[in-house]
């Protein structure tokens, strides 16, 4: 199985020691994302729906740079700072996940940097 580090300037730079994802073998995994501007590193709203925004735009980002897109999600897993945010989260999310992949989403006590939401994905490409 053939894997390697997905980098791409079009998402927010890892803030620790990891990488903004993976290609491994058939699957892209990415590594969270919340509301970042990727020039920057700053939260781009005050909002769970601008922040859903950006992260899901960043995730875009690194799921087109390991050669996948949103159609290619088969695993989502969300964090929420508020579970009070589903509803809102979800209106932004389902514009971008129109394939309804398996999801899990829980409240967070707390996430980096203040954050409101992030987002992690598993992407099929074989």
């Amino acid at each position: 199985m053939s894997k390697h580090i997905i980098t791409t300037p079009n998402a927010p730079a890892a803030i620790g020691p990891y990488s903004q994802g993976y290609v491994a073998g058939d699957f892209v995994y990415t590594a969270g994302q919340g509301g970042l501007d990727p020039i920057d590193g700053h939260i781009v709203s005050e909002t769970v729906e601008g922040q859903a925004e950006q992260a899901c735009k960043n995730l875009g980002a690194i799921l087109k740079a390991g050669g996948a897109n949103y159609a290619d999600v088969i695993k989502a897993n969300v964090f929420l700072a508020h579970m009070s945010d589903f509803a809102a989260f979800n209106a932004v999310y389902a514009r971008y996940f129109t394939g309804k992949p398996a999801r899990t989403c829980v409240a967070a006590k707390e996430l980096p940097l203040g954050l409101l939401c992030e987002i992690e994905v598993v992407a099929y490409i074989g």
